[in-house]
């Protein structure tokens, strides 16, 4: 359609809409400069100037970008580039005056041309966004209330008032004092604790919170929005490399997320960088975070072994222009295990291979032994014999007390790192609980549950569990891994437990779905009600809070690798796992 907007027609038009602005303007200032009676051999002199004046302003807009623009979007930034365009472009106008032009001219005409032509060029861009601005009260998406009062809430305003998102911003609340009775877009910000009353008076349907909140007051936050009414509830968030600002559903992981307060990016970096690190389980929910952030800390080559093609395909699409190697072994294979060790010499080896998911492990005991005790035993021997500066093991709550087959299998792997003579490697073992949607977890199984308009199943109505982010457990994993010494296992403070039968509530109320209830559906064989991270309570504090140390197990290392082999080849493998982890109660009839 040849009426339809398109960039390079908005160029053009600007280009001869500010060549006519600029050539007016000069004639303009030759006026006020003589007071409107120009002396002819003045006069004389803008016909010989006119063009060259007004080509070498548009010259330095068009270098200052301001032709790939859409005045939709004219703000501050904009209206600098102008001025600095139409200042350099009349500057260099004088200075080749002076070198080159013999004829008659003021230069205080140039000095009258610069606010001039600022003033028309800039009124020809904001009359848009005026006109934008006056469509408002002609604007008919939800009544939506903001809150906080801070850079964030100004571009969502610009964003409504644009009509890019079906919003119409009536109010604003902030705590902030001092914000307290001024205007945004002619929105005034009212006192945060008279939402209820707003949301009541100005018939409010949804809510934009563009402030940080810890989960605790966002969780409180949320709380009283549902009460007064409102079911839209968005978050303004940050997302991706570019920084953009978008609008998402306010999530569980949002109002259950703790985050440590003492990550040392810097020390987790200097670990990382220029390191060749090996990790297993790569394309698991640990594994694969555990790859983004060494890329993220710039390891220099990435090793990436599972033995689930599927898992390991996704990863290296995501990464695929990384410094990766993908490697489809199973870490029970060691004759493949060794060689890629043999022929990469890591640096680093990051231990996230295990079958991890409990009733499964109950039924598929003799695979998870294997696969979880000799997986492990394999990859530390050969980190050990290829000389890896680090061994990490990745491990699990489950390790603590253990009740299920998996948590034994964990803890046996705890006292194998704990315990071998590791002569150059350090080997350090990393206990923690849940992570937010991982693979497998309550949150995506009940979000499943949510979509099918199912009730939510929840074993038992005094189940807890602990639960972090997925990033923040993998840069924590990676903090204790660089300060640990030899045979440690350091233990994530997870922060406050949380009780699953409120957590599934939490979701319902998110979807608005409360009328699906939840389901009671008994503990599975080896799950229990609570889960620990502390053997006992002799755990030795770090420089992190986040961060603790475990009291050491000691077992002959001998005595272990023989009765690792015993475990391997006899048939009451469960009686066997009693022996080497006197603490294991096993749990298989749904008893807590």
């Amino acid at each position: 359609m040849p009426l339809k907007p398109t960039p390079l027609k908005r160029m053009i038009f600007f280009i001869i809409a500010d060549f006519l602005l600029f050539v007016f303007s000069f004639y303009l200032s030759y006026q006020l400069r003589f007071n409107f009676r120009v002396p002819q051999n003045f006069m004389e002199s803008f016909y010989h100037l006119f063009l060259f004046n007004a080509s070498i302003k548009i010259l330095f807009m068009y270098i200052f970008r301001v032709y790939h623009v859409s005045w939709r979007y004219f703000g501050l930034h904009e209206t600098k580039n102008i001025l600095k365009a139409i200042f350099i472009g009349e500057s260099l106008f004088i200075a080749l005056l002076l070198i080159f032009y013999q004829g008659f001219f003021a230069r205080s005409i140039a000095i009258i041309d610069l606010i001039v032509s600022f003033v028309l060029v800039g009124a020809l861009r904001i009359s848009k966004r005026l006109f934008i601005e006056q469509k408002k009260s002609s604007f008919f998406g939800k009544k939506t209330l903001i809150i906080g009062a801070n850079t964030r809430a100004v571009n969502l305003i610009k964003s409504f008032l644009n009509k890019e998102i079906n919003y119409e911003p009536v109010a604003i609340v902030d705590d902030n004092k001092s914000m307290i009775g001024s205007y945004i877009f002619d929105i005034k910000i009212e006192d945060v604790a008279d939402t209820e009353k707003i949301i009541k008076k100005l018939h409010i349907e949804s809510a934009v919170i563009a402030k940080e909140f810890p989960p605790e007051e966002l969780d409180k936050l949320f709380e009283r929005l549902k009460k007064a009414g409102i079911s839209d509830i968005k978050l303004a968030k940050i997302l991706g490399e570019k920084k953009e600002e978008k609008l998402q559903d306010i999530s569980i992981e949002d109002l259950l997320a703790r985050k440590p307060k003492d990550l040392d990016i810097k020390k987790i970096k200097k670990f990382i960088k220029g390191k060749t690190v090996l990790v297993t389980g790569a394309g698991g929910s640990i594994g694969s975070e555990i790859v983004r952030q060494c890329i993220r800390f710039e390891a220099e080559k990435l090793i990436l072994i599972d033995n689930s093609e599927f898992n390991l395909y996704k990863i290296t699409e995501e990464l695929k222009d990384k410094p990766i190697v993908a490697k489809l072994i199973s870490v029970t294979d060691k004759e493949l295990l060794e060689k890629c060790f043999k022929n990469y010499k890591p640096d680093i080896v990051i231990h996230a291979a295990a079958y991890k998911h409990v009733h499964l492990v109950e039924e598929n005991v003799e695979e998870a032994i294997k696969n979880n005790i000799l997986g492990t035993k394999n990859c530390i021997d050969l980190s050990i014999k290829y000389e890896a500066k680090k061994f990490v093991l990745i491990s699990t709550d489950k390790a603590v007390r253990p009740t299920n087959v998996m948590g034994a299998t964990k803890r046996v792997c705890e006292l194998y790192a704990q315990n071998i003579k590791s002569q150059k490697c350090e080997i350090v073992s990393v206990r923690f609980g849940n992570v937010l949607g991982s693979s497998g977890s309550v949150i995506p199984k009940f979000k499943e549950q949510i979509e099918k308009n199912q009730p939510l199943t929840v074993t038992h109505p005094e189940i807890t569990r602990y639960f972090m982010l997925i990033p923040e457990a993998c840069q924590l994993v990676l903090q204790a891994a660089a300060i640990a010494r030899k045979n440690e296992i350091f233990i994530l403070d997870m922060g406050k437990p949380v009780k699953i039968v409120d957590l599934a509530k939490k979701m319902l109320k998110i979807y608005g779905k409360e009328h699906l209830g939840i389901k009671f559906i008994g503990l599975r064989p080896g799950e229990k009600l609570y889960e620990e991270l502390l053997i006992d309570e002799s755990d030795k504090k770090t420089i992190y809070n986040s961060i603790f140390i475990a009291k050491q197990t000691f077992y002959d290392i001998e005595k272990l690798n023989k009765d690792i082999e015993e475990l391997l080849k006899t048939e009451n493998k469960i009686e066997k796992l009693k022996e080497i982890v006197p603490e294991f109660n096993h749990n298989a009839n749904h008893k807590s």
